[in-house]
């Protein structure tokens, strides 16, 4: 059973069929994070993690509009087709379905999740960090070697397909990676690299995380209870049906606005320095399940790119203006209350 949720955050893998590589060049990795970067923009998912392995990935995301299986199973078949047409052959890349956590969004669950995503190129067994070792390390039972602790650092640093490089401060972030989130939980860049080399040179996991084998959900207890309600009423009342969110069409969206605005958008949409445009463009890209693309058309035919950039220019303009960070939420939960 699979429950989508709005805003939910996701630890998801897959893994290669018969444990083959699903990643055997550079390419394959740079086109693995194309396909991430185009899935990102299709669906409106948030990437905040991500490691590509040999034969599996883990990725840590956020899905505003309650479509992590139709995203995640787009991104495997998108994958699967071009990784078998450039081979010239046929059959399945991965493993069945995707596994997923749906992971508590509150305290430091997310900021755990994205901690074990980044472990994973360190987390091999000719490293010492397989899982009874792992076990040993953190209760104290066995230390690792100086030369042990030296290489597992160099690989975590040096390895060039997760996010951890950009959220260390090695490297720029990806346009379509969100680091600022779990960063400013973590207290900036030097705190959250501390934090996950605590955990290379321990050889222990983020609390709770310590076996996800066969887990539905993880967070606080009150969050468990939350999702065994979701699971019931999905299970009982539509079998057919997963997503628990709603899409708001345009119109909806444009008319949120407009009352919040008291005038109609033709009126500010070209009005310079004037956020309300912005605030369209933020709204729908959260509520409407458009494309960039798609949201640019709809608001007098801006490019894509230009969208791109005015949603991040608002998004940053909600941490420092108090009005627009109640507002925002505040037309979010009104749209919550459209169904499409």
């Amino acid at each position: 059973m699979r429950v989508d949720v709005e805003g939910g955050w996701y630890h998801v893998v897959a893994r290669g069929i018969e444990r083959r590589e699903i990643v055997e060049t550079d390419r394959d990795y740079e086109h693995f994070l194309e396909l991430l970067a185009e899935m990102s923009e299709r669906y409106g998912v948030e990437i905040h993690a991500y490691a590509l392995m040999g034969n599996h990935y883990h990725l840590l995301i956020k899905t505003p509009l309650a479509n992590a299986s139709v995203s995640i199973q787009w991104l495997n078949v998108s994958y699967s087709v071009w990784f078998n047409r450039k081979r010239e052959r046929v059959g399945h890349v991965f493993q069945g379905r995707f596994g997923s956590v749906l992971i508590d969004g509150q305290g430091s669950w997310a900021l755990g999740a994205s901690v074990y995503v980044h472990l994973n190129p360190a987390r091999r067994m000719g490293l010492g960090l397989g899982k009874a070792a792992n076990r040993a390390e953190g209760l104290g039972l066995k230390a690792p070697s100086r030369e042990a602790l030296k290489e597992r650092l160099r690989v975590l640093r040096k390895y060039p397909w997760s996010s951890f490089r950009a959220y260390a401060g090695y490297e720029a972030d990806p346009k379509w990676l969100r680091t600022e989130e779990l960063l400013r939980r973590a207290g900036g860049r030097r705190r959250y690299r501390r934090h996950v080399l605590m955990h290379v040179t321990r050889g222990i996991e983020p609390e709770g995380f310590e076996d996800l084998a066969g887990r539905v959900s993880l967070g606080s207890r009150a969050f468990l209870d939350k999702v065994k309600t979701l699971v019931k009423k999905v299970s009982r009342e539509q079998p057919g049906r997963r997503e628990v969110a709603r899409r708001a069409p345009m119109a909806a969206i444009l008319k949120v606005v407009e009352e919040e605005r008291g005038e109609k958008f033709a009126e500010f949409s070209e009005r310079y320095g004037d956020w309300g445009r912005d605030l369209v463009l933020y709204l729908a890209r959260k509520r409407s399940g458009l494309t960039l693309r798609e949201i640019g058309e709809a608001c007098g035919g801006l490019e894509y790119k230009a969208v791109s950039k005015a949603i991040q220019r608002f998004e940053a303009s909600l941490r420092k203006d108090d009005a627009l960070r109640r507002l925002a939420p505040r037309c979010l939960a009104s749209l919550s209350t459209v169904e499409t």
